[in-house]
């Protein structure tokens, strides 16, 4: 991975995977349908107003309920980058990897970034930089696994490449 540059979507605490993606639209797993959707039920016009290469940043406890791997497939198919929160529900920091979506855990970062801000992410220095107002904040360390789920784009990825099961 490499610098990620991205605007910022701020959120509370405790955003449950239902407010991620509501379960009325758990019918599809197809992620662009589930992207649609995509934080509506914290912010209605999220889905409208999200472009590529956005930033969630988000208070503690983010991806708590329900275990579906849906919540994170639907951030990444929104075009979200990364999520930047001061903690994460234990089985969404799992499945967040698993599907190849970025995760860093910063509290300070989340304290001192505001919507709208333009931050870059540095994957390698595992450092997060408020363009406005120049400050460098440090995210936890990814686990070195985690980081070869990420490079892979996630797991099914990983295990395709491991085990050469590229169809080919």
């Amino acid at each position: 991975m490499a610098i990620i540059r991205g605007k910022v979507w701020k959120f509370g605490d405790d955003i449950d995977t239902d407010r991620i993606i509501p379960a009325r639209y758990l019918n599809t797993s197809d992620p662009e349908k589930l992207a649609e959707h995509c934080m509506e039920d914290a912010d209605p016009d999220f889905p409208k107003k999200v472009s590529k290469g956005d930033i969630i940043v988000a208070g503690k406890n983010f991806g708590s309920g329900s275990s579906r791997e849906h919540a994170p497939i639907a951030i990444k198919a929104a075009g979200v980058a990364a999520v930047i929160a001061k903690s994460f529900a234990r089985i969404f920091y799992r499945n967040s990897f698993n599907t190849g979506l970025l995760i860093l855990e910063a509290p300070e970062a989340v304290d001192g970034i505001e919507e709208g801000d333009i931050i870059e992410i540095d994957t390698k220095a595992g450092t997060i930089k408020n363009t406005r107002t120049g400050i460098t904040y440090k995210a936890n360390p990814i686990p070195p696994f985690m980081e070869e789920l990420l490079e892979a784009g996630g797991l099914m990825e990983y295990i395709k490449k491991k085990y050469n099961l590229g169809g080919k």
